[in-house]
């Protein structure tokens, strides 16, 4: 099943459940969907173009959140915050802590890095292998963290 078809259900299940926080979470994904289907450059949504729809709409929403917060908005930040909640339930699992900690060695260690300098080799091949599995951010921390020993 597709995400759109998946959409489609959860959308048609979030409004006779009146659910109004999943139903502004879906269509925005859907209307993220739309929008690639329409963006004119010819391209196919496969999974890999789903999940970094959703990343990037998860990401938008963590950005607002964090400026509704520091702007002691609370009413705005906790409807960015559900939304998060729900789009995320739709990405695989993250890899966190000391697992992606593990497949990160073994990628420096690969790469031959041994400095800071190699950093841009060492991510583009995180990049490369943890497409949408591990958060950049969370890859970056790592790398450096390594590369500095």
């Amino acid at each position: 099943m597709t995400l759109e078809e998946k959409i489609n259900k959860d959308l048609v299940v979030a409004m006779k459940a009146k659910d109004e926080v999943t139903l502004r979470a879906i269509r925005a994904i859907k209307s993220a969907i739309m929008l690639a289907k329409t963006d004119g450059s010819g391209q196919a949504i496969d999974e890999a173009r789903e999940l970094q729809m959703l990343q990037k709409l998860v990401k938008t929403r963590q950005e607002s959140f964090d400026i509704y917060t520091k702007n002691n908005r609370p009413e705005l930040a906790e409807k960015e915050r559900e939304e998060i909640e729900v789009i995320k339930q739709y990405l695989p699992a993250m890899l966190e802590g000391a697992e992606l900690e593990a497949i990160l060695k073994k990628i420096v260690a690969d790469t031959g890095a041994t400095s800071a300098k190699d950093m841009g080799k060492v991510m583009g091949a995180a990049n490369k292998q943890l497409a949408g599995k591990a958060d950049g951010r969370a890859i970056s921390e790592i790398v450096k963290k390594l590369l500095a020993q």
